[in-house]
């Protein structure tokens, strides 16, 4: 594709002072992938009921620990989130859990039925019904289908989005939208999320306009008016790097300046913003 003489100098620019987020001091993972939403997801209300059947206070503990706050892909807003008073019961195979010491957990877990939750992609017939098993894995019927040996990540502050931002009449500003979290929240396998040095301004430079700009040309837009931002679109942004003290209202400001963007050049990316989104809102129409 031939450049305009203005956009091949955005370009030089951008590639001058801009540092690919995947060589930021960061860890860039997906969330968790249950393989059964339905058993290992919990509203608040079931899991106060597997706590109220804990035998023991060490078990009351132990299950306590076990069973995490989740956020889903819609409770994802720009900079912030919803929480849904959704749990995680995160028995991750590369903890090495022993189901015995929650029995709690394992019994509301096998009223599933162990056919459903056991992990060798079998079939079977439970009283005149097909159950089909979790796929094929090395894991025990009780843990989740990924191992996630990275689950110390998910207890430090980090950097949360949905791999698929689906965007509407209504939120078509509102884009892209990355969330900053602190370690009290797991997320989905729907969310991607990384954890590392300067999360805190990566999350203003994330939401910034210069990422609208770079996204809305390096991500196609779906059908629904959705875009696929899946890791490896999403690591290669080139942003530059930005003291702490830079703020949601500041940031556009001093990536502008930080790239030594001219006024022409700002206009231009702020032009092309508004057209993109025109596309997209004929798209959703």
């Amino acid at each position: 594709m031939i450049l305009s003489p203005v956009e091949q100098s955005i370009k030089r620019k951008i590639e001058s002072a801009g540092v690919p987020l995947k060589d930021w001091d960061i860890n860039i993972y997906r969330g968790v992938l249950t393989g059964y939403n339905d058993a290992f997801i919990i509203s608040g209300a079931k899991r106060d009921e597997i706590l109220a059947e804990c035998r023991t206070e060490e078990e009351r503990r132990k299950t306590d620990e076990l069973i995490r706050p989740v956020l889903r892909g819609r409770d994802i807003k720009r900079y912030g989130y919803e929480f849904a008073d959704l749990y995680l019961i995160a028995t991750f195979p590369s903890m090495h859990y022993n189901i015995e010491e929650y029995p709690a957990v394992k019994n509301y877990l096998l009223s599933f039925g162990i056919e459903r939750l056991e992990q060798t992609g079998k079939e079977y017939i439970v009283n005149g019904e097909k159950i089909k098993a979790r796929k094929k894995t090395n894991n025990k019927w009780f843990e989740t289908q990924d191992s996630i040996s990275y689950w110390d990540d998910f207890f430090k502050p980090k950097i949360v989005w949905s791999r698929l931002m689906r965007l509407s009449k209504n939120d078509i500003n509102n884009f892209p939208r990355f969330c900053f979290t602190s370690g009290d929240y797991f997320v989905v396998d729907s969310l991607c999320f990384f954890s590392g040095s300067n999360v805190e301004v990566l999350v203003n430079e994330l939401n910034s306009e210069f990422a609208a700009w770079y996204f809305f040309n390096n991500v196609a837009v779906l059908d629904n008016g959705g875009f696929q931002m899946r890791q490896q679109y999403v690591e290669n942004i080139p942003l530059p790097k930005l003291t702490k003290g830079v703020t949601k209202k500041t940031v556009d400001e001093k990536i502008y300046e930080a790239f030594g963007f001219s006024c022409k050049e700002i206009d231009f990316i702020r032009e092309a913003i508004k057209h993109k989104q025109q596309e997209v809102l004929n798209i959703i129409k």
